[in-house]
């Protein structure tokens, strides 16, 4: 659990002559990213903004008397899950059984939720060695069949392994999911009797019913928090949760609002603890995320909330027309999985200060390597060696695109980097 990554010249955007040098010995480099110190495009995290996002999404959760599991699937970076714990999250969620092994084993991470189904052997294996492993280790994960239980408990008697994993029902719509509440309860039934799973809750994602429409967004999600809590209601009716507790979790990056009823239910036999699953927020986006948020924001009536962490910046390499510049950006770089990259600063050449990017400029298209912006040239237009930070649309598929994400200051100071495992 030691911060060993070694960032050198095999880490994309690190100087080539440079020494190599652990995450807390790169402020006393002194580089800063619009003195060119470092080579282009370059993937940077905003540590004011970091700090800020930190703060408020624990705040979020602590008002609503719901604690937090953000999504580590977002960054895979075992210094941001350590920066999520330390701020006092309550466990950790991720998507597989190889995430669940890097937060554990490089983050000390000692409560989890996998959000999705686990079915294959191998994965039972690596999960079952986990917990053998860490005995101060709880990890839930996400039932909807009984195909899938079928599999689970074929596993056990395989491998003859005296083994209950904590599991989780899941209901669903448009992914995975049961679909009716007869399926889940027959499900949540199963899982009680199996003696190779135990019940400890119900979880939801409720992400793929908006449609980032206030009202079409809180009739649906609401629709889904009923039906939810119908099924947990009927469980605890019929004594199928195996703890003291019931674990009701939910809530994505987008209308995590929306659900926290869902995560207070009253009227149980048992106290619930509600859990958020956001993982977005701590470096939330120019795009995507960013329009949620302004309709999160007119619910909650909030004046201030998230604020973008997350750019790539690069280089005007060419303005081979009127209108087009290219960047030293691409596919290889950037998420492109929703909208292009967003301009969102400009430096000219040699100027050590940015502004806004101009309004009119957009990225029309990448390539592997490079990135099309559009400009007025009858506006403010970029020159070869000009610097322009991309804004990011989603960032999970950014951070996957890097070993390594440069911390700067507000003055674009480089004082340490994160690394990412996947």
């Amino acid at each position: 659990m030691t911060d060993n990554f070694l960032f050198d010249h095999r880490c994309k955007s690190f100087p080539q002559t440079a020494a190599p040098s652990r995450a807390d010995g790169l402020a006393a480099k002194g580089w800063n990213i619009l003195a060119d110190d470092l080579a282009y495009p370059l993937a940077v995290l905003r540590r004011s903004a970091l700090a800020h996002n930190l703060a408020w999404m624990q705040d979020f959760a602590a008002r609503k008397g719901v604690a937090l599991a953000p999504h580590g699937k977002t960054t895979m970076s075992p210094e941001l899950f350590r920066l999520q714990l330390q701020a006092g999250a309550w466990g950790l969620t991720f998507a597989t059984v190889h995430q669940l092994a890097v937060g554990v084993e490089d983050a000390g991470v000692r409560r989890a939720i996998i959000a999705n189904q686990v079915v294959c052997g191998a994965d039972l294996d690596g999960l079952h060695a986990l917990l053998e492993r860490h005995a101060d280790l709880r990890v839930w994960f996400l039932v909807d069949s009984l195909a899938q239980l079928r599999l689970i408990e074929d596993w056990a008697a395989r491998r003859q392994v005296a083994r209950r994993f904590d599991t989780l029902l899941e209901i669903g719509v448009q992914r995975t999911g049961c679909r009716t509440l007869e399926e889940a309860v027959a499900v949540a039934q199963a899982i009680a009797r199996s003696p190779a799973a135990r019940l400890g809750g119900v979880e939801c994602y409720e992400g793929g019913a908006a449609r980032c429409d206030n009202e079409h967004d809180a009739r649906e999600v609401t629709a889904l928090v009923r039906r939810v809590s119908e099924a947990v209601r009927q469980c605890d009716a019929e004594g199928l949760f195996a703890d003291p507790a019931i674990l009701v979790t939910a809530g994505g990056s987008a209308v995590f609002d929306l659900v926290v009823p869902l995560l207070r239910l009253p009227g149980l036999s048992r106290p619930v603890q509600g859990v958020l699953r956001s993982g977005c927020y701590i470096t939330h986006d120019h795009g995507n995320y960013r329009r949620y948020l302004r309709l999160v924001e007119q619910r909650e009536g909030l004046d201030d909330s998230l604020r973008p962490a997350l750019e790539v910046w690069t280089m005007v390499q060419s303005v081979p027309e009127p209108g087009l510049a290219l960047l030293t950006g691409g596919r290889r770089d950037l998420s492109h999985d929703i909208e292009m990259p967003l301009p969102a600063r400009w430096a000219p050449r040699g100027q050590r200060t940015a502004a806004e990017a101009p309004a009119g400029w957009s990225v029309s298209a990448l390539n592997d390597q490079h990135a099309y912006l559009r400009f007025d040239p009858a506006g403010p237009a970029p020159a070869v060696g000009d610097r322009v930070a991309l804004g990011i649309s989603h960032p999970c598929t950014t951070f996957d695109k890097w070993r390594w994400l440069a911390l700067v200051e507000d003055d674009w100071a480089v004082t340490g980097a994160v690394s990412t495992r996947f």
